[in-house]
């Protein structure tokens, strides 16, 4: 079991897991990261890496449901919109009582606030995409997709 992490660790996190650089070679690297991740755990996930909006990398594990995709999607735009990551804005709507959809008045349909869904931040850039994943507890959601981050910028030369 995963503990839930604060904001606070999060916003370290995020600085922590930002790329030197990315394309739709880095995308692939990081989505077969947390593929084969998840493949070695069997763990019964959708996996999502954007460029913006464009999806570059996608992959449904067995065991998946058909409503993993959506909820990869839902989070995806969660983090592309407000620069940080989906279990971040679950955290922070927590911490201050607020229903998400209310308060940012966004549809329920096209965002989840629930963790798997962490923008793709490019040192000196900013946001460029996003990765996102569903079918665990959103907490290890959040954790798969931090994870596959990591080593991706071990490989850039951290």
């Amino acid at each position: 079991m995963t503990v839930t992490p604060t904001l606070e660790s999060l916003a370290e996190e995020q600085q922590a897991i930002a790329l030197r650089r990315f394309d739709y070679a880095t995308a692939w690297q990081l989505g077969a990261l947390m593929q084969a991740e998840a493949a070695a755990q069997h763990l019964p996930v959708a996996i999502e890496v954007t460029h913006g909006e464009t999806v570059v990398f996608f992959s449904l594990l067995p065991g998946a449901t058909p409503d993993n995709p959506d909820w990869t999607r839902r989070k995806r735009n969660v983090a592309l919109r407000f620069h940080q990551s989906s279990l971040h804005m679950r955290l922070l709507c927590e911490k201050h009582g607020w229903e998400f959809a209310q308060r940012f008045r966004l549809p329920p349909d096209d965002y989840a606030a629930s963790g798997g869904g962490v923008p793709l931040i490019v040192e000196g850039t900013g946001v460029v995409g996003a990765a996102s994943v569903s079918g665990l507890p959103d907490v290890e959601d959040h954790a798969l997709v931090a994870k596959a981050l990591r080593q991706i910028r071990i490989t850039q030369g951290a």
